[in-house]
């Protein structure tokens, strides 16, 4: 099972929206056959391992299949899973986690079972869950699991008053940050950043052959459509204020313009989240600033914080989230840390608001 997991990760990039899933077959005591799942449309993993197992002359009935998730039991677009390994011959399938997706949900194994195939779960799966913690949020809970990402002193600020902010972190650290943003389905960021930086946005530190969706929120459409955000078209706008003119001139440069206000006039940020799991994004990621970030923290949008601190003090400048003064420590807003990491010089930190 970790073998499999290994290659569900190879598929980290790439699988969106569907999960990262990794298969590997084994038969006396040997592999024989592995395989992850492709690109939406194409094979899933169960389907390349005994692809990989027929072009290596292994004869596979009566053997075990070790899948990172349970094997798909439904149509979509590419026939089930199940089938495909009952109709091989296996002898055993063990999955590290049953399939939260309602269409399959013990499913899967239950029409191996049927067949006389020997099935178990439960192997690997706290990493299994970790490696598909967006497909698993989209699937329960109809959302993307949001990670805000945000670079920092030790003190906690992001920037100089006079907005220079290039670079609090090392190299090795900006490269991680890169990590994090490839395996994302989309970044988000708002009109605040788009006007202050002009961010591309993209996957530029690591290899990747898809690049993130790209989300800005911008109530009035304030956004320059020569902004380089824009380049290359398929970026979405969440705005609040019809404009028809701003409207055009955004479609021409190849964005896509989604209305949802609330009613302050600002984009309603919880309906986004929804919205964006509607639209099968899996991992948001969030690099935005301070006031954004504050928004999305105080509207219950925020799954988990990426933190890189580097050991360095900057005093009174930019902070990372614009949060209002509170009067009593009861108010606090609290996390648990999940993971603790020295990336270069800077210290990494995964902190999670809402466990799954």
């Amino acid at each position: 099972m970790t073998l499999a997991l290994q290659w569900a990760a190879k598929g980290l990039y790439t699988t969106s929206p569907n999960p990262h899933i990794g298969c590997v077959i084994v038969k006396d005591g040997r592999v024989v056959g592995a395989g992850v799942t492709q690109a939406a449309g194409r094979d899933h993993a169960e389907i390349q391992a005994l692809k990989d197992a027929a072009a290596r002359g292994h004869d596979v009935r009566g053997a075990t299949a070790y899948v990172t998730l349970e094997p798909c039991d439904h149509f979509g677009r590419t026939p089930p899973c199940s089938d495909a390994l009952v109709r091989a011959g296996l002898g055993r399938v063990v999955a590290a986690m049953e399939d939260p997706n309602p269409l399959v949900a013990g499913q899967g194994m239950a029409k191996l079972e049927a067949a006389g195939i020997a099935v178990s779960s439960g192997l690997l799966a706290d990493a299994a869950y970790e490696l598909n913690i967006g497909f698993f949020s989209r699937m329960r809970r109809g959302l993307p699991w949001v990670r805000m990402k945000s670079a920092a002193s030790l003190d906690g600020m992001t920037a100089l008053h006079n907005g220079q902010s290039q670079w609090i972190t090392g190299a090795e650290a900006r490269a991680d940050g890169h990590a994090w943003r490839a395996r994302a389905c989309a970044i988000l960021t708002g009109i605040g950043t788009v006007k202050a930086d002009d961010p591309q946005l993209n996957v530029r530190a690591v290899d990747t052959p898809r690049q993130p969706r790209r989300i800005v929120v911008d109530s009035r459409l304030d956004i320059a459509p020569a902004a380089r955000v824009l380049a290359g078209g398929g970026t979405w706008i969440a705005a609040a204020v019809p404009d028809a003119n701003k409207e055009a001139a955004l479609r021409a440069a190849g964005a896509e313009i989604i209305m949802l206000p609330n009613a302050a006039g600002k984009v309603d940020l919880a309906e986004l989240m929804r919205e964006l799991g509607r639209r099968q994004i899996n991992e948001l990621h969030v690099e935005a600033g301070a006031k954004l970030n504050g928004s999305l923290i105080r509207e219950g949008c925020v799954d988990e914080l990426l933190l890189y601190l580097a050991p360095t003090l900057l005093g009174e400048a930019q902070g990372m989230f614009a949060l209002p003064p509170l009067t009593s420590l009861a108010d606090q807003r609290r996390l648990k840390f999940h993971e603790v990491q020295q990336i270069g010089d800077d210290v990494r930190i995964l902190a999670r608001f809402n466990p799954l």
